[in-house]
């Protein structure tokens, strides 16, 4: 009897014990089962947090692309889709924009030329944006200009509320690119920028032209305003009265010097994407006019200007001593600059 008795002690003890070594267990499987939740928790949200930013993102992706220009390949580097800084394109962010500057000398017709291709609603040039110094003071201005131009962020008269096309500016010889024409041709390879050279074949009167206008700027005949480009052909009478006395002894060197200046750029450009006009041929045929725009890419138009020109008829009732620059360029490879070449 004491051994059963002994015996069921010894049962209820180990059952006991057993008992209390499952809920130990119990307790750390319950523990474990915490932590791993924890953990897998984390995990999760971590996953859905990346999701809903991938998701984001490829919703963006989807939104966004526009649809590719049809177009020749040699043609892709110089289509562009700017995102401004200071205004949202809206419905024009898909509409792609070609970049192009004018490269020309003074009273070469570049601002009568330029006020044709503002007159299309798809062109924007923006004037003669480096005849501010502190804009082409090192290259590092100059580009930064230019990327704001480019990026449409650059605000003028020139700016269109219409899809803009073609963006540009007007940019003499003497602003800095031929000093910096390295870095600059550069950067048109580079952003995919196209040239239109800009020229007057007849330097003569380029040369009278910047002398009568020069001397306005010192007089200013028009009611004490200077004006280098006019829209009455009252205003060009008058300001066409004056005749410009031109040093013959220094005529052929300056001469010279002008032609050099712009068989130098085109040699520095020559790798840019370009097409060369006259102003005398633009004068005489205005369909050139549709060759740029074709060289643009824009949809054809007839392209008005208001300018009116004011140096008309011979050159001999242009200058003061027509005698003695006559002589003086007489038998000269000048000497067809004494002629006429146009009648406009």
């Amino acid at each position: 009897m004491a051994d059963d008795l002994s015996s069921f002690t010894k049962d209820v003890l180990l059952v006991k014990g057993l008992k209390n070594s499952t809920f130990v267990w119990r307790l750390v499987v319950l523990a474990f089962a915490m932590v791993c939740g924890v953990y897998i928790c984390s995990i999760c949200l971590k996953q859905i947090s990346t999701g809903s930013k991938i998701g984001f993102i490829d919703i963006n992706v989807i939104q966004n692309p526009c649809p590719e220009p049809n177009i020749e390949p040699w043609e892709i580097p110089y289509v562009h889709y700017p995102n401004p800084n200071t205004y949202i394109r809206e419905e024009c962010r898909c509409h792609p924009v070609r970049y192009f500057t004018i490269l020309s000398m003074q009273r070469s017709g570049s601002g009568w030329f330029e006020t044709f291709l503002n007159s299309h609603p798809n062109i924007s040039s923006n004037g003669e944006i480096f005849s501010v110094k502190v804009r082409r003071s090192n290259i590092s201005t100059i580009t930064e200009t230019l990327d704001t131009i480019y990026n449409l962020d650059w605000l003028s008269s020139a700016s269109k509320n219409e899809c803009t096309t073609a963006v540009g500016l007007k940019w003499m010889l003497n602003q800095g690119l031929m000093q910096h024409h390295e870095q600059i041709a550069e950067y048109f390879r580079i952003h995919g920028v196209s040239v239109i050279f800009l020229f007057r074949r007849n330097l003569l009167r380029r040369m009278i032209s910047v002398l009568a206008n020069e001397y306005d700027r010192n007089v200013k005949i028009l009611n004490g305003t200077h004006k280098s480009h006019v829209h009455s052909p009252k205003e060009a009478e008058i300001l066409a009265k004056y005749k410009p006395t031109l040093n013959s002894t220094l005529l052929i060197a300056n001469l010279k010097q002008v032609n050099d200046t712009t068989t130098k750029a085109l040699e520095y450009f020559k790798s840019t994407r370009h097409i060369m006009l006259y102003y005398e041929d633009v004068v005489k045929n205005r369909t050139k006019l549709m060759d740029v725009l074709e060289f643009l890419k824009v949809p054809q138009m007839n392209l008005k200007s208001r300018q009116v020109k004011i140096h008309r008829g011979s050159l001999s009732s242009q200058v003061e001593n027509w005698d003695d620059v006559s002589k003086a360029l007489t038998g000269t490879k000048y000497e067809n600059f004494l002629h006429e070449d146009y009648r406009r």
